[in-house]
């Protein structure tokens, strides 16, 4: 809804406005200094360090950026960052959306063609929301413990069964496999991998965005895994072989993204998350270790992603534990100094992960 009136406000933030319902489609096309309008309820912190590393000038959301239900600082991040955010109601998105431009006050957000309310989501606000959060945390984890051993009873049955593969031409029987997941620390933990990999040269496995993940650093993957529905055309079309997770009764709807680029790709039919099938293909196909980077693993980051259990997740790391070594946080033990393609890394911090590997 557009007002005609506003009050007046100091400090205004002039922009081009990006819009997106999804943060992460809304990230890779975003140009410095843009005003970021999105539509996300508790935003994650993923989200949140996409966002910065687009240096957004400020971020509008139509969603409420912490719930309470959730202890999330990923607001935190944005706003000791100096990026502001302001709140809209979600029926003024649609308008501001078809904006080019536009203008933030205190109180509201001028247009072309008028002026729409917002309120500013302060550090403030967001102690409130976080402190609330935290006291319904028990509750949270209850209710996930539940929902997990819910879902694990129900979806055993896939699991027990070996993975059917037919046509695979990506070789994985006696290697090491790196499975690539855009979770959270993926970038400054596959950065602590270079030693790793380019020693072992494991085949290199990008769940959808990993994939991008591995070419951000200079790596060309040689699996694509997942509904291809936050893989980037590039790394598609890297050379990389496409298999496109459907669901138990074969429907596979990443299929037609595959085929609008001219490209191949088998179905792999099975139950769980596009992480859960790249672990069991590493593991059905006779690997000898898998290394994962990214992955999903705990509470709070299968609620960050609206998922309120993780029964499948369970069980698979039940299956293949005994190769799995998840790399999450090995850049925490010693500081990286810098993330990104060339990293030099310290002659304290190289030993290290040599004597690892």
């Amino acid at each position: 809804m557009i007002r005609q009136t506003h009050p007046k406000a100091s400090r205004p933030i002039r922009g081009r406005i990006e819009a997106d319902r999804n943060t992460k489609s809304l990230v890779q096309r975003m140009k410095p200094g843009s005003i970021a309008l999105i539509a996300h309820d508790d935003l994650d912190s993923l989200a949140a360090e996409s966002l910065l590393r687009a240096k957004v000038r400020a971020v509008v959301n139509a969603g409420r950026t912490l719930t309470g239900k959730l202890p999330l600082r990923a607001a935190l991040l944005l706003l000791q960052a100096g990026v502001p955010i302001f709140e809209i109601e979600e029926r003024d998105y649609s308008v501001l959306a078809g904006a080019r431009e536009a203008v933030i006050h205190t109180r509201g957000i001028t247009t072309p063609d008028g002026w729409i309310p917002c309120r500013p989501f302060t550090r403030e606000r967001w102690v409130e929301v976080f402190l609330q959060a935290q006291g319904e945390e028990r509750k949270q984890l209850s209710r996930f413990i539940e929902n997990t051993l819910h879902y694990a009873a129900n979806e055993k049955h896939w699991l027990t069964e070996p993975l059917h593969c037919e046509g695979l031409q990506t070789e994985l029987s006696g290697k090491h496999v790196l499975i690539v997941i855009r979770g959270i620390g993926y970038r400054q933990d596959l950065a602590a991998l270079t030693h790793y990999i380019n020693k072992k040269k494991p085949v290199l496995i990008g769940v959808d965005g990993g994939a991008d993940a591995l070419l951000e650093y200079g790596y060309r993957p040689d699996i694509i895994i997942g509904d291809m529905d936050s893989v980037s055309d590039e790394a598609l079309q890297s050379g990389a072989e496409p298999l496109v997770h459907s669901y138990m009764n074969g429907l596979a709807p990443g299929l037609g993204r595959i085929r609008s680029l001219g490209l191949k790709a088998l179905t792999v039919a099975s139950g769980g998350t596009s992480e859960d099938l790249a672990l069991m293909l590493a593991y059905d196909q006779q690997c000898e270790l898998i290394v994962t980077v990214g992955l999903h693993s705990h509470m709070m980051d299968f609620m960050e992603k609206g998922r309120p259990g993780m029964g499948s997740n369970w069980l698979v790391r039940m299956k293949v534990g005994s190769r799995l070594v998840d790399a999450r946080g090995i850049s925490q033990l010693y500081p990286v100094p810098s993330v990104g393609k060339g990293i030099g890394f310290r002659s304290g911090w190289t030993a290290f992960v040599k004597s690892l590997f």
